[in-house]
């Protein structure tokens, strides 16, 4: 089973998804947030389509780790997406400085500031899916 990874946003969420064998991470799409009931269809449709067994979400802390007023909302939409899609495992996995991550990959890729905002979501839940990989024991 894969592992799919979500940057959760006010306004999209960021969909990574890892390889069979659970050591890279690439990016899937950035899904626009519509309404509950659509985002989490879609999300269903993506944990169908690559046989995913568990869906790592990026919980925002604050620098000295506590969490915020964002990461209470990325826990609400967990539980949601726990009723929504009763048959998957899902963790969370610290997401401080993700976003920063993969905008300064994306500016040393040389990739236009217009670019950057259309993937910037993708990247970051690829940073947060490849730091959870990269975490996994080996062997």
């Amino acid at each position: 089973m894969r592992i799919l990874a979500l940057d959760v946003g006010d306004k999209t969420i960021g969909v990574a998804v890892c390889d069979e064998l659970k050591l890279t991470a690439q990016g899937v799409e950035v899904i626009r947030r519509t309404s509950p009931t659509r985002d989490f269809k879609r999300l269903s449709e993506l944990i169908d389509q690559y046989q995913v067994g568990l869906v790592i979400i990026g919980l925002p802390k604050n620098m000295n780790g506590t969490i915020g007023p964002r990461g209470e909302l990325v826990k609400e939409f967990a539980k949601a997406l726990v009723k929504a899609i009763p048959n998957i495992d899902t963790a969370f996995w610290d997401e401080r400085l993700s976003t920063v991550a993969a905008q300064k990959s994306l500016i040393a890729a040389d990739v236009s500031r217009a670019k950057r905002r259309q993937v910037i979501d993708k990247m970051a839940a690829v940073f947060i899916l490849q730091g959870y990989l990269d975490s996994l024991p080996r062997g």
